[in-house]
């Protein structure tokens, strides 16, 4: 179990660097727990001190309006950690998370990263970067809220999903949950997809997003 969890570990951007000896450390502090699909990992408020890491599956982060609204900041796929700002300023959850497949999760104190980073530069830096990264990610998508129309923001999102080689977006795509991730509603959604279908741009059955013309994409999305 140790030398999974510590693979696991090394595998992260933040933990890349350690020497084996205090990944060892962090590995037996750390716990791994499974979630169905759905659960709700954390809540906004919530007391920031695990770092968390995405073994398998994937898990939404999100905000939600009293009214029942949702926008989805990012979607964290395999490999990736969520709760860095937290871990880095000790404060509460800033947004809810949830899973959107069966998940397995590495929990890691919050207590153990910090004894490394004060100890190992490299981890220090590799931690700020990625508290520099997630302020980068969320102002653009705040610029792309205000700035672009609905289309494009659609167009951003699915150039940025993962793709086969044959161009499907895996795994498949809900049209609810692209509506989340660009601040829009299913129907909006379905028609700006239904437009690029039409250009020849994607191609869609079911759940299943394929994108044909990436460079078309490109150019309209304005990247």
């Amino acid at each position: 179990m140790t030398a999974d969890v510590q693979g696991i570990l090394r595998q992260t951007r933040l933990l890349s660097s350690v020497p084996a000896g205090d990944l060892a450390a962090v590995a037996a502090a750390s716990r791994l727990r499974t979630f169905r699909r759905g659960q709700v990992v954390f809540t906004r408020g919530d007391p920031g001190g695990t770092l968390i890491v995405v073994v398998t599956g994937r898990v939404k982060v999100v905000v939600r309006s009293a009214d029942g609204g949702e926008l989805t900041l990012t979607v964290v796929h395999p490999g990736e950690t969520i709760g860095d700002v937290s871990v880095a300023d000790g404060g509460p959850r800033s947004a809810d998370a949830e899973t959107l497949d069966q998940c397995q999760l590495l929990l890691v104190p919050r207590e153990a990263i910090q004894d490394i980073c004060a100890r190992e530069p490299a981890a220090a830096l590799a931690l700020a970067d990625s508290v520099a990264a997630s302020l980068r990610r969320l102002t653009e998508a705040a610029s792309d809220l205000v700035f672009l129309d609905l289309p494009r923001r659609v167009a951003k999102v699915l150039l940025s999903l993962p793709r086969d080689g044959d161009g499907t977006i895996r795994p498949g795509l809900r049209q609810e949950d692209l509506a989340h991730q660009v601040g829009s509603t299913r129907q909006s959604v379905n028609a700006a997809l239904s437009g690029f279908q039409r250009r020849g741009w994607i191609e869609v059955r079911d759940r299943t997003v394929t994108v044909k013309h990436v460079s078309a994409l490109d150019r309209f999305a304005g990247q």
